[in-house]
């Protein structure tokens, strides 16, 4: 099994980095575990709605030039499906029925494109509070591999 989370940014502080090396060497066991890390856009101080179009665009093109075609996609989005930590892993679980590679994206600060959007087999959302990028990722990081843990049948999550 393969787990690729596709990021924009890049993780500026030390603790995120450990935090998600420790879940990255807990799921070691159960997923080759990846996290890619794309260049965000320079966004002008007050960007119309137009160029933060074409910048979230850009910042897609980006993304979707990363995803592998055998994967199933997750994209992170304010406005998708909020699930519990037991419907996350059985959607996990579901994926890799179909597909080689569970995919999940976080865009940028201004989010995503309509087209990765569109590519997304499934948009989740972590609820409608904004939190920081990087924390995110470790609030992703151990959601997968507390799915994981789930469905081994593990007592992680009790």
């Amino acid at each position: 099994m393969k787990v690729n989370i596709i990021c924009i940014g890049k993780i500026k502080e030390k603790f995120y980095t450990e935090a998600i090396g420790e879940y990255a060497k807990r799921m070691s066991r159960f997923a080759d575990f990846k996290i890619t890390e794309l260049a965000d856009e320079r966004i002008p101080q007050n960007a119309s709605d137009k160029e933060a179009e074409a910048i979230k665009n850009r910042e897609g093109e980006k993304i979707l030039a990363k995803i592998r075609p055998d994967s199933y996609v997750i994209s992170l989005c304010i406005e998708g499906e909020a699930l519990d930590s037991v419907g996350l892993a059985k959607t996990v679980n579901d994926a890799y029925m179909r597909a080689s590679c569970v995919t999940f994206i976080i865009g940028g600060s201004l989010g995503l494109s309509d087209a990765v959007k569109r590519r997304s087999d499934l948009k989740l959302s972590f609820g409608k509070m904004t939190l920081p990028h990087q924390l995110m990722r470790v609030v992703l990081s151990e959601q997968i591999y507390r799915s994981f843990m789930i469905n081994s049948g593990a007592v992680y999550h009790k």
